[in-house]
């Protein structure tokens, strides 16, 4: 049985075949058949980072969820198996925070007054708000991931792994409870981490105030701070001691002050109004007491209010003085604790609660907000003369990331795990590790694990996995649980869930006879604890799948943005090194962030840029993905996201190939259809054309290239390759040998021409298949089927194919890339001349002094004599016989940066160089020049022609094209016939044809017109490459179907094109039109919205205007309504120019719309001698209008014959 062609359509929808591709893998299980298939293989270990589902993915989740499924995907396709799981971040702060602005909670005690229970309850019902969007977002993406297998935090399976984590860290002595001044949000009421804070800053106006501070030594300390809510807390001032600090007088008022001498003129504008007393080293201020400026804390603190020294003071803000609130400040704290101002373990001196309001001894400012106290501080100081200066600061403040709230600093007391002491061992851990790009592990990540402090990993809060510490009132006993048996067991309670309302209540007896039982400690974990130890909670170790565990830990590869490297990238080593002394992954990808194309961030409410799922209907995800992996985001650089570089990816690379693609697809039909060869890809298929060879290599060096970066994790050097790779395929190969793969040169050249180009895209899919998975799945469909044998359902299923060394060759590679500079320099000269390729030009010559370079031009000679449309092609190294000469000119931004003065007099000295001079300089690789030792690489190269008209010389500074642009009538004529088969070419593709399609080409032309001479002389040219016969438009009958026609100006004549198809149909004998609805509906019972109708009636007079109207309200019920009558663009005016047209029935002006060369509707024809009629069996199509006996009786009263002379005829 012969072969069926496989037709491939010639435009296409990239989205909706995304859809269908979608629905095929849904089909066939792909992603569960790719694990079964591979659940043997090695194992690959991947860990996803888990995201909230409170919110929708944005940008952000889509890049880092794509260089995941590329990097899954390609480890899948080098013979891994690679497991990968979505994981949920299910508690925390996203989730409190939601529930608090619903429910209108203000700070715990509303949670207290509600019951624990029921505020977990609340949370419990938000936390997968989102979950089907996310999957369905991600699905679309064309990420394979497991969502039925997935891991939670909230599982109680997931928190207890986290309690042994906990556990692990206290029997090694890493856990503490203490005080930490902390970045703290007063509308979350819960402290945050450092790299929290560190996530969200802004630019925000608070107010400068400056301050005085009276000694019992006639002067007062000036001490500056934009903080006034923290001045009731004051208790110390710190100067730097190797510092010099000033007494001044201020003329006016008698007073002195004391501050550091550098800030004088900054803080007082007018400093001819003050006197310099005396000049003091800043460690003799050491000790000296102060009047306190509230007395709130007078007696708790004996040792306060006095002048402390430490070097972190410095000369560049404020008055060289800084107020002491060692509860509200790091450094405060340090530096007062050690002073003695206070101790770790006396109680806080922290008048501000969990909501940011003052509290008891502050009686002046009480239950106030701290920012909003500010201003009354402010005036208290003012009226009590303690405030010297007010004015305002703009400066870069961190805020609540959660709720866009300042935050505070404010002690706290917490549980901590002691970071600082692992910090060599972390730096040995990070040490271990690979990302991309490395700067950001050297320095962003290198510097803050060199900087590490003590992590807080406590939250005062309701909804996380509680810490799993049971403490006696009296503190002398501890117990550290981990795990729900452990659990059970010291309560004597069965355990089934471990959030705080199931395990709160539950007391643990004292080992000491007589005392009360322990009780668990209120705080719950950190999240960024609970994502931290995701290695081996997700897999519940150590309580099972231990072995499971220790396969895939450490990860081979994880990925986020870089915004992690002080989130989860960070809590993971921590873990991991404390644990394990090991880092738990090996390699890692750190993206940028994706901004707004006007360089904002992205905003919802500034609505600042496109919804990603609508980008993805426009575009497909497949773009999307290509457009974002392109990036410098994927370097981790910030990119300004433009939904034309996403256009930009279809029309650069997707069109392109998709072109080729079913370019080779079309020749395939070809060969089948019209040489009868059952065609099925011959990988042996030995290559002798060296254009085979050159594509073949080129391929094999891609493969290479890919398995190169993509074992670096480098993918965004793939697409700038994967886009060259393109346009040597469609703009070099396809390009030079159509005709080969037309078939033109036999079929034995045909079928090795196909071969090579199907080998090509059949190994491109599979290369490029993590990075498009649409795209390559729906050319694979189509490739399998001329596959030889069995073949794998999908392209997912694949191996990416290993690199055939024996199969590249450099020395090809090199003369094609040698012949396309010489063919684009000769474009170059073409363009400049405005001759377009059409035009045969007698001559081209090729100059360069390195013969292996013009041997190399020289064996792929035809391509370029082809391709340049030049008769002769001369390759010389006599540049002088053409009368060129050579010429130097500077690097402009080269030398000039580097010589600076020396610049003019070189530059002078390289125009003076002659031709022999410049050769030299070539050969030498230098020249020296007043003194300055010039680089080749330095210099400008120009080539000069002179005195010669006839050539056009343009250069690349290494070779020298001239072309000679005066061509003869016998050129022009051939030109001229090359410009007819291109207008025929592009009619053909406007009407949709394929090169198997059977056409005939009808031409008119005025009778003076020089195109008719031009093709009848150039017959065998047009006619062989347009694969149909030129015929005149006299000739041209009716029972050939039109497809298209069009006129066209050229060269100043009127050319008109017909094409029809070859074989003869048969079609009304009356004269005809089709009529179609648009924006219309069908009433009254009428289905269709086409239909047809006879134009002329019993006397073959035309119908009127009126007379069609009435036709179309009853052929589709419109009655009593108005519309209009179009063809061709234009309202129809008269009936006798509608012929074989499509009439477009419509409100208001319609679309194009295509014309057939055929009635909609199924008819008959029935002749009798000089009297003929055609009869519609249906009418509108698919109604069926009269039935066998009713055609006959009409047909044989209107020929006025026997309907039994008719029978026959018309069944036929």
């Amino acid at each position: 049985m012969s072969q069926k062609a496989i037709r491939v359509p010639e435009n296409i929808d990239f989205p909706k075949e995304e859809e269908k591709i979608l629905q095929f893998w849904k089909d066939i299980n792909a992603f569960e058949s790719c694990l079964k298939q591979s659940k043997n293989k090695p194992r690959y270990s991947f860990y996803d980072g888990p995201p909230f589902a409170t919110g929708l993915p944005h940008y952000g989740h889509i890049l880092a969820g794509t260089i995941k499924d590329v990097v899954t995907r390609y480890a899948h396709q080098q013979g891994y198996y690679v497991e990968r799981r979505f994981g949920w971040d299910c508690h925390g702060l996203p989730v409190e925070y939601e529930i608090d602005k619903t429910l209108g909670i203000k700070g715990p005690s509303d949670v207290e007054k509600m019951g624990i229970d029921k505020y977990n309850a609340e949370c419990r019902k938000i936390v997968m708000r989102y979950s089907t969007d996310w999957e369905n977002i991600i699905t679309r993406m064309g990420r394979w991931i497991d969502f039925k297998n997935d891991y939670k935090t909230l599982y109680p399976w997931y928190m207890e792994s986290i309690w042994w984590v906990f556990k692990e860290l206290y029997n090694k002595g890493l856990v503490y409870q203490g005080v930490k001044v902390m970045p703290f949000s007063t509308a979350c009421s819960t402290p945050l981490s450092n790299f929290e804070s560190g996530q969200n800053y802004k630019d925000v106006l608070d107010p400068a105030v400056v301050v005085s501070f009276p000694t019992n030594q006639g002067f007062s300390l000036l001490a500056w701070t934009t903080t006034p809510w923290t001045l009731p807390s004051n208790l110390a001032l710190c100067v730097n001691p190797k510092l010099t600090y000033i007494k001044v007088q201020e003329k006016g008022t008698g007073n002195c002050y004391v501050l550091l001498e550098q800030r004088l003129p900054v803080i007082f504008k007018n400093v001819e109004d003050f006197t310099i007393l005396e000049k003091i080293p800043g460690s003799k201020l050491k000790g000296l007491k102060y009047t306190p400026i509230f007395d709130y804390f007078v007696e708790k603190c004996p040792n306060a209010f006095q002048v402390l020294t430490d070097g972190y003071v410095t000369e560049d803000s404020g008055t060289g003085i800084v107020h002491q609130a060692p509860y509200f400040g790091e450094d405060d704290f340090r530096v007062c604790v050690a002073a003695g101002v206070i101790t770790k373990d006396q109680e806080m001196v922290c008048p501000v609660d969990a909501s940011g309001k003052f509290t008891e001894p502050v009686r002046d400012f009480l239950g106030q907000y701290v920012k909003d106290a500010d201003k009354h501080i402010i005036a208290n100081l003012k009226a009590r003369n303690r405030l010297v200066q007010l004015g305002q600061v703009k400066h870069n403040y961190p805020f609540c990331w959660r709720s866009e709230t300042p935050l505070i600093y404010k002690a706290v007391p917490s549980w901590f795990v002691r970071v600082e002491q692992m910090s060599q061992d972390l730096l040995k851990s990070a040490e271990a590790t690979y990302w991309v790009p490395d700067h950001v592990k050297e320095k962003r990540f290198g510097n803050w694990l060199k900087e590490a402090r003590d992590w807080a990993i406590s939250r005062n809060r309701f909804w996380g996995t509680p810490i799993p510490l049971w403490i006696s009132p009296d503190k002398q006993e501890i117990v550290c649980v981990g795990s729900i048996a452990e659990l059970s067991a010291l309560t004597g309670k069965e355990i089934t869930d471990l959030h705080r309302e199931s395990i709160d209540h539950l007391d643990i007896p004292s080992a000491r006879p007589g005392h009360p039982p322990l009780k668990r400690v209120s705080e719950v974990f950190d999240c960024w604890f609970e994502s931290g130890s995701m290695p081996y909670a997700q897999c519940h170790y150590p309580f099972e799948n231990v072995k499971d565990f220790e396969e895939r830990f450490p990860a081979n590869f994880i990925a986020e943005g870089i915004d992690q490297t002080r989130g989860w990238f960070y809590t993971l080593i921590v873990l991991s090194t404390a644990l394990f002394k090991k880092p738990p992954f090996k390699n890692l990808i750190a993206n940028g962030l994706i901004l707004a194309a006007d360089g904002q961030k992205m905003s919802k409410s500034k609505k600042n840029y496109p919804d990603p799922l609508e980008v993805v209907k426009k575009y497909g995800a497949d773009a999307l993905r290509l457009y974002l992996v392109n990036s410098p985001v994927v370097r981790a650089e910030n990119l300004r996201f433009k939904e034309e570089g996403v256009r930009d990816v279809i029309k650069d690379v997707f069109l392109p190939w998709y072109n080729a693609f079913r370019f080779l697809m079309q020749n395939v039909e070809r060969i089948i259809q019209e040489d009868k060869v059952d065609y099925k890809f011959n990988e042996k298929n030995v290559k002798e054309n060296v254009m085979d060879k050159w594509i073949t290599s080129f391929t094999q060096s891609l493969i290479t290239f890919v398995k190169t970066e993509m074992a670096a994790y480098k993918l965004y050097t793939v697409v700038p390759r994967l886009t060259k790779f393109i346009d040597h395929l469609t703009n070099w190969y396809v390009r030079m040998n159509r005709k080969r793969l037309k078939g033109d040169f036999g079929v034995k050249d045909c079928q090795a021409a196909l071969d090579t180009l199907f080998g090509v895209l059949f190994d491109m899919i599979r290369v490029m298949a993590p990075y498009t998975p649409f795209l390559t799945e729906l050319m694979y469909k189509t490739l399998r089927q001329l596959l030889p044998g069995d073949s794998l359902e999908s392209v997912h299923f694949n191996m990416i194919p290993e690199p055939k060394s024996e199969l590249i060759d450099t020395n090809i590679e090199r003369a094609v890339q040698r012949m396309q500079t010489v063919i684009e320099l000769g474009r170059v000269l073409r363009d400049r001349k405005t001759i377009p390729i059409k035009y045969p030009l007698p001559e081209m010559i090729v100059i360069h002094r390195d013969q292996s370079y013009l041997e190399d031009v020289k064996s792929l000679n035809t391509y370029v004599l082809e391709e340049m449309n030049v008769k002769n092609l001369q390759l010389t190294s006599d540049k002088e016989k053409f009368g060129i000469t050579l010429k130097a000119e500077p690097d402009h931004k080269l030398l000039g940066a580097r010589l600076k003065g020396d610049f003019k007099a070189v530059t002078q000295g390289l125009k003076n160089l002659n031709n022999d001079q410049c050769e030299k300089l070539i050969t030498d690789g230098f020249v020296e020049i007043v003194g300055q030792r010039i680089d080749v690489s330095e210099v400008r190269i120009i080539f000069q022609a002179t005195g010669n008209d006839q050539y056009e010389a343009h250069s690349d500074n290494d070779v020298l094209i001239l072309l000679n642009v005066t061509p003869d009538q016998d050129m022009l004529d051939e030109g001229f016939a090359r410009e007819v088969i291109n207008r025929v070419q592009k009619l053909r593709k406007k009407a949709h044809l394929v090169p198997t399609d059977e056409v005939n080409i009808y031409y008119a032309v005025s009778k003076t017109s020089d195109i008719a001479r031009i093709i009848n002389s150039h017959r065998e040219l047009i006619e062989s490459t347009v694969k149909a016969p030129m015929i005149t438009l006299d000739q041209l009958t009716a029972s050939k179907p039109v497809i298209t026609r069009e006129t066209q100006e050229l060269k100043g004549s009127q050319l008109e094109l017909v094409i029809t198809w070859r074989k003869e149909v048969e079609l009304p004998l009356k004269p005809w039109a089709n009529i179609t609805l648009q924006g219309l509906t069908p009433r009254f019972g009428a289905s269709g919205k086409q239909a047809s109708i006879i134009l002329t009636d019993k006397d073959n007079k035309y119908i009127s205007l009126k007379n069609l109207h009435h036709e179309v309200e009853v052929l589709f019920g419109l009655y009593g309504m108005k519309f209009t009558l179009w063809c061709d663009g234009a309202e129809v005016k008269s009936t006798n120019n509608l012929n074989a047209k499509t009439i477009v029935v419509s409100m208001a002006k319609p679309k194009a719309n295509e014309s057939t060369s055929s009635p909609f509707c199924k008819f008959v024809n029935v002749a009798n001698g000089s009297k003929a009629v055609t009869i519609f069996l249906e009418n509108p199509l698919g109604k069926i209008t009269l039935n066998k006996e009713s055609a006959l009786k009409f047909a044989s009263e209107y020929l006025g014959i026997s309907v039994s002379n008719i029978d026959s005829k018309l069944l036929k």
